[in-house]
């Protein structure tokens, strides 16, 4: 089986954001604006619809068969309106992600937006951990190390404010993928400098702090390739010796990265310079990435090729990247 653990459903139907919409225009109005949950109207036809003619299709036609599914990163806003405003809007979210998983239980298996807010505690989250795990059978969470969408106000994830959702990670055996949300900032493009600026600076909180220490079974996926984690490996290894530690014995044990990265050469640094045993298969389709590389003739994200056109890897490892670290690490799979 050819697992992608990185898919957000980047595709809903209308209805989905006509309800974010009214939020946003309430929140406008007045930015304390509680409200209620609501409805989403959303027909499962329109689900089917919005699945089986994008991501269904690219599965099929690339040859990978489950994807591990969460809501779009770039809506989760966190940054928009209250902590209500992200409750609600989270709720839904993954409301939906569990009647795509259900209504394609072969294809896609859930994982977890959390309702982050700008100085918000994080343990204000964890109940919709609970929910989502135990209620609703989700495999992980995605973790937002910037609410403020691109300012960076919040604590550091090596803070001892998130330990109680690494407490609880540990608790359910489930991973955590840092990612970020839309920016805000306009000095930052979304899906370019934000989001692989993101996943460097996360690396570098998590393996400057005690976290590792504190919880030797934490599993924190790094997305997008890790960011320029893989390419300044040496960088991160001169500094962890100066800083009287190794990075190798420090991070390998809790640390994946994914392989959403969008060019052979790419994908062959990553594969060379990280452990076969740290590295997850992943495509983020249909995401920020979404045309044809006119030197390949193919789609970017369709980074299965990339795996199979690798001249150093053997059948081994590249079964261990394209399905058994997979297992190991969203260990509740159980298809």
């Amino acid at each position: 089986m050819i697992i992608d653990c990185h898919g957000h459903y980047t595709t809903t139907p209308p209805g989905v954001g006509e309800y974010r919409d009214k939020q946003k225009e309430q929140v406008a109005k007045d930015p304390s604006f509680v409200g209620e949950k609501g409805k989403v109207i959303v027909s499962d036809d329109e689900i089917r619809d919005s699945i089986i003619n994008n991501q269904l299709r690219l599965q099929q036609e690339r040859g990978t068969d489950l994807t591990i599914f969460s809501p779009r990163a770039s809506w989760m806003g966190h940054h928009i309106g209250n902590e209500y405003t992200s409750q609600y809007w989270t709720e839904h979210q993954n409301d939906l992600i569990r009647r795509v998983c259900d209504l394609f239980p072969d294809n896609f298996a859930p994982v977890a937006q959390l309702p982050q807010s700008p100085g918000v505690d994080p343990a204000k989250s964890v109940g919709e951990i609970v929910r989502t795990i135990e209620q609703m059978g989700f495999l992980g969470i995605n973790l937002n190390p910037d609410p403020s969408g691109g300012y960076w106000q919040d604590k550091s994830l090596g803070d001892r404010s998130f330990y109680p959702i690494y407490e609880k990670m540990c608790e359910y055996d489930i991973p955590a993928m840092i990612h970020v949300s839309a920016a805000c900032n306009d000095c930052f493009h979304t899906t370019g400098s934000h989001y692989l600026g993101a996943d460097t600076t996360g690396f570098q909180q998590l393996m400057m702090s005690d976290v590792f220490k504190d919880f030797p079974e934490l599993k924190i996926i790094i997305p997008h390739g890790g960011g320029a984690v893989p390419y300044h490996w040496g960088r991160f290894r001169g500094m962890a010796q100066d800083q009287g530690f190794d990075l190798a014995e420090r991070v390998l044990n809790n640390v994946y990265f994914d392989t959403c990265v969008y060019h052979q050469r790419g994908i062959d640094l990553l594969l060379d310079i990280i452990p076969t045993k740290n590295i997850l298969f992943a495509s983020e389709m249909i995401g920020a990435v979404r045309g044809i590389d006119p030197e390949t003739g193919h789609y970017f994200d369709d980074t299965k090729r990339y795996i199979d056109n690798n001249k150093v890897l053997n059948a081994e490892q590249k079964q261990a990247i394209f399905e058994d670290n997979a297992r190991r690490v969203f260990s509740r799979l159980k298809v």
